[in-house]
């Protein structure tokens, strides 16, 4: 029998305390916060109403800051109402509407934030086959044109989730454009994912050439997780990217497909728009670097986690062991999942290395 006040908790809730807890809070999500919603929770139904509660909170806060004339704090209270309402409904994709309504508040508390913020922000909508994705351009003081590092998300974050990694660039003098590209954010419900993610790239550096506040000849590319993944493959095709760092990428997502957790297959299922995890498989198998990463020559960072479990660290050994051009490699020792648990050993590192080739 279990005691009353430590009941059996729902195996999704435990795979996401398990599996992302180091991420939730190096991510920005309150230490306190995560231990308390996260007990409270014991069914996967309860998960995104308990954790847009907690947002509604520090949502409440910063709107009141923002009425009392405090923009730095109502910026600050607003960025952590959007990273929790995010992580409520980051792989939420059973219940579509749930999911949906607190995805729009993850939109408007992070549009709200943007321009009280260091380094303010703009909303930018980014042509793509006849539709937009949407992005958030965030620019480092200084003299214009400015470098700037495309950012790419991964299979269950989103554009509002990049404000910390956004200011350890926008600290060493390069502009930010972190998206939601095919199957990703604001675009996954309409776009599903795709393999060539090369495609999307192609029309974010367009968009990027058509400003003359950004150097199109000093150009870097950023993902994380899945993104690992489509950073890299967008550099074997897209040479005007003049740099890549690819954390926790997978060399092949069908290979990783079977051993992932319920809540990752169901998410890519939904986000690639497949009516079965039959066809789900078959929509992973387009996603491969196979006969690719040897079309990466530009300089590429790669990092993968020890001890990751969703993507495990032969994945970066392999692309690092194919690509073309010059390329540093880090396992991250202890590292879990994009290391999230040992952030000091890559963050910092890896923006510089990138800053050293745009900046200089």
């Amino acid at each position: 029998m279990h005691a009353a006040n430590n009941p059996v908790k729902d195996k999704r809730v435990e795979t996401a305390i398990h599996h992302w807890a180091p991420r939730f809070v190096s991510s920005g999500v309150p230490l306190t916060d995560f231990e308390e919603v996260t007990t409270g929770i014991t069914d996967w139904d309860e998960w995104c109403a308990a954790w847009s509660a907690r947002a509604a909170i520090h949502e409440g806060l910063g709107l009141k800051a923002l009425a009392d004339g405090y923009k730095l704090s109502a910026g600050e209270h607003l960025n952590r109402a959007a990273i929790c309402y995010h992580f409520g409904k980051f792989m939420f994709v059973h219940d579509i509407a749930q999911m949906k309504a607190a995805h729009l508040k993850v939109i408007e508390c992070r549009q709200l934030a943007l321009p009280l913020l260091p380094n303010p922000g703009v909303r930018v909508e980014i042509p793509y086959q006849g539709k937009t994705l949407a992005g958030i351009l965030r620019k480092p003081d200084g003299k214009e044109p400015h470098p700037v590092v495309i950012m790419c998300v991964g299979l269950d974050s989103t554009k509002e989730e990049l404000e910390v990694y956004e200011n350890i660039f926008l600290a060493r003098g390069m502009a930010t454009l972190s998206f939601d590209g095919p199957g990703q954010g604001e675009a996954e419900y309409d776009i599903p994912i795709r393999g060539d993610y090369e495609v999307a790239a192609k029309a974010v550096v367009d968009y990027v050439i058509s400003r003359n506040d950004l150097d199109a000849a000093r150009i870097g590319l950023w993902g994380v997780s899945l993104g690992g993944y489509y950073a890299a493959r967008s550099v074997a095709f897209e040479k005007r990217i003049k740099a890549c760092i690819s954390l926790s990428g997978p060399y092949s997502w069908v290979e990783t497909f079977d051993s992932r957790n319920e809540l990752s297959r169901e998410a890519f299922r939904v986000r690639s728009h497949a009516k079965d995890m039959a066809a789900a498989r078959e929509n992973a198998k387009t996603l491969s670097l196979e006969g690719v990463a040897k079309n990466i020559t530009c300089p590429i960072f790669v990092v993968g986690g020890e001890f990751d479990k969703l993507t495990p660290p032969h994945n970066a050994e392999r692309i690092a062991a194919e690509v073309s051009g010059p390329c540093q490699l880090l396992i991250v020792k202890g590292g879990n999942h994009v290391a999230n648990n040992r952030r000091y050993m890559f963050q910092t590192q890896t923006a510089d290395w990138m800053a050293d080739i745009l900046c200089k």
